[in-house]
């Protein structure tokens, strides 16, 4: 189940033993601050990264965890050299990754980013902690599925978003059929003003420097599309047993109110706050008690004003494609994720133009048949289909563009 605010886990427990997966990444730095600054809370027994072993080792080392895990195998001998005298274990490999979502913690963090994360979150969520889900994609691609184990294993889910933790805070789930609707604020990305001919011109460095949130390369570009909004849609959907009609999406450029939900009463409630993970993390961190964030505290009258607007759905077709593919239901959010993960991958390369993206992932979609999902493994053979097809896709337009460009330059 999510978690709701009856919880049946002690005010004042023991040390919390903790396991942050994705540690050095956007999300699990951020963890990993919050934990050293509340060393007599937390006991860290697991820290796993995809290849930065510096960085890994230094978080090992300074939070005293039990075990460090690198996922990249090569990574190994550099990684055990540099907890070398120290009782920190070190660990590398895919199937060690999930050995470390397995141990005995009463608490994850699941930040490892895109499809990736999925099995190694099932297997926290089996193990029956309190997953903290920092990563939209589990719940985008497989949220049947993820939900039914989270209700078998009685574990927990926290949100993580900064927008499905606001919704979480003000959700009343005493009586959730009062709510009418919720409300997903956007920032709008750093092209929120841009028509599509300026878009189509944008770099990868453009697209990634998010006006209001330091985030990871992939989650930016997410938000310069508006497909993590797409993807947040699907994810309340999951997460607040809510249809789609009910989830609603408005810009708010100052990113100061997180999310809200109406009543049917007419009232409509609204967490607010700092553009800062460190403030959702920290909810989760501590759930059901709030803890200490070193977040800069909201100043409205500084502020002075908050403006909001409709997102555009032409400029920004990301939102009508997640909408059409959580009605569609079955396969087809797995497509979606997919292909997106494989089209933002080969935009921040330079291989494809940034309009590309959403481009390749609506064709992608037109053509693979969104299948039932009925096991893990219905779910990694479409996921694979989806990611081979979005690169066909890919491969065709790019060889489209280099024709017409030949043409064009024949021409002259």
């Amino acid at each position: 189940m999510i978690a709701d605010q009856a919880p049946s886990v002690p005010l004042q427990p023991a040390p919390r033993r903790v396991t942050v997966l994705g540690s050095t990444g956007s999300i699990g730095r951020n963890t990993v601050d919050l934990l050293a600054c509340c060393r007599e809370l937390y006991e860290v027994e697991a820290l796993v990264a995809a290849t930065n072993v510096t960085l890994l080792a230094e978080q090992a080392l300074r939070l005293h965890a039990r075990r460090a895990v690198v996922a990249d195998p090569a990574c190994y001998a550099a990684l055990k050299e540099a907890l070398a005298g120290s009782d920190c274990q070190a660990a590398a490999g895919a199937t060690a990754v999930v050995e470390a979502a397995d141990m005995p913690a009463d608490w994850v963090m699941s930040a490892i980013v895109g499809a990736a994360g999925l099995e190694p979150t099932l297997t926290a969520i089996r193990h029956g902690a309190i997953v903290a889900l920092a990563n939209k994609e589990c719940l985008v691609c497989a949220g049947e599925l993820l939900m039914a184990e989270v209700r078998r294993h009685r574990a927990t889910l926290l949100p993580v978003d900064s927008e499905h933790s606001a919704i979480f805070q003000v959700f009343d789930f005493s009586q959730p059929e009062r709510v009418e609707k919720i409300v997903l604020t956007a920032s709008g990305g750093p092209f929120r003003q841009l028509d599509q001919a300026a878009m189509a011109c944008m770099t990868p460095a453009q697209a990634v420097a998010h006006p209001n949130w330091s985030m990871g390369a992939k989650i930016s570009v997410d938000s310069a599309t508006m497909m993590n909004k797409g993807l947040e849609i699907i994810e309340a959907h999951y997460l607040f047993a809510l249809p789609e009609e009910r989830i609603e999406v408005l810009v708010h450029p100052q990113s100061v109110i997180h999310s809200m939900v109406a009543y049917v009463d007419g009232s409509v409630l609204a967490q607010l706050g700092t553009p800062d993970m460190r403030t959702p993390i920290a909810f989760a961190l501590g759930w059901p008690r709030r803890i200490p964030a070193p977040s800069p505290r909201l100043d409205l009258a500084k502020l002075g004003h908050l403006t909001f607007e409709a997102p555009d759905a032409v400029r920004f077709p990301a939102l009508r494609l997640a909408r059409e593919a959580l009605k569609s239901g079955g396969g087809a959010p797995t497509i979606l994720n997919a292909a997106n993960e494989v089209a933002v991958a080969a935009f921040l390369a330079g291989e494809i133009g940034f309009l590309d993206i959403v481009r390749s992932v609506e064709e992608t979609l037109s053509v693979l048949p969104a299948v039932a999902l009925s096991s893990l493994d219905d779910l990694r053979r479409l996921d694979a289909e989806a990611r081979e097809l979005a690169r066909q896709v890919m491969r065709e337009r790019r060889s489209i563009s280099n024709r017409r460009a030949v043409n064009e330059r024949k021409a002259i």
